[in-house]
């Protein structure tokens, strides 16, 4: 009986060197720094009476991308690379939606329809990207609209003087930190048989984490009283 294409096994980093489950320990084991990235946001938001429903939706998608990174970093499958996208996607979605609400002053459903233009808007990009460098980016390029999109806001933001542009400037630095070290995860095997992609999580745990707080902080509204 044929296999699914879901169940097709992927091998994509370097410190995978067969389909055994543990075959990536290091790549597994760091999606921890989402999950505390999490819970680091939710007592954060909590303790400053600003835990609302935008904030609830980013820490519980932060819980989802811990969660599908580590079965496609043990599964290795397809089915499992989709578990590892599809939170990211929703999270890219969901928080330029809030920025778009909370920091541009947006009504919801003009920021849900820019939000959702995100997908097609980084179809093209990625294409684009595709034709200009090749594999260079190996397999990074589907994450340079995200990146571009922290940037722009931030410049945006920053140029009204509000603080969340910093902020968001300063996610964009170090998502293309994180980004790097993705990057060079497949070059440097031959010399690094570990592989970076381990510092792709943490960092990206780090951002993930920093960008609920920015959220918590600078965007939503305090909770009534009674319910703080």
């Amino acid at each position: 009986m044929a296999s699914s294409p879901l169940t097709a096994q992927v091998d994509a980093y370097c410190e995978r060197t067969d389909f055994a489950f543990w075959s990536e320990p290091v790549n597994a084991v760091t999606n921890a720094a989402f999950i505390a990235a999490g819970i680091v946001g939710l007592i954060a938001a909590r303790r400053a009476g600003r835990l609302d429903a935008p904030v609830i939706l980013l820490v519980v998608l932060v819980f989802a991308i811990g969660t599908g990174s580590f079965l496609f970093h043990t599964f290795a499958t397809r089915w499992a690379g989709i578990a590892d996208v599809l939170p990211i996607l929703l999270f890219i979605i969901s928080y330029l939606t809030i920025v778009l609400r909370r920091f541009f002053g947006l009504g919801w459903p003009l920021a849900v329809v820019i939000g959702l233009a995100y997908i097609p808007a980084s179809l093209a990009i990625t294409a684009g990207a595709g034709v200009v460098l090749g594999d260079a980016p190996r397999g990074g390029a589907g994450y340079l609209p995200a990146l571009l999109a922290l940037a722009v806001c931030g410049v945006l933001l920053a140029a009204k003087g509000l603080p969340a542009g910093r902020g968001l400037l300063l996610a964009a630095g170090l998502f293309a930190v994180s980004l790097t070290f993705r990057t060079i995860d497949a070059p440097l095997c031959a010399a690094w048989p570990l592989g970076t992609h381990f510092v792709w999580h943490i960092l990206n745990g780090t951002l993930l984490g920093y960008l609920i707080l920015l959220v918590a902080r600078t965007g939503a509204e305090p909770l009534r009283r009674g319910l703080s």
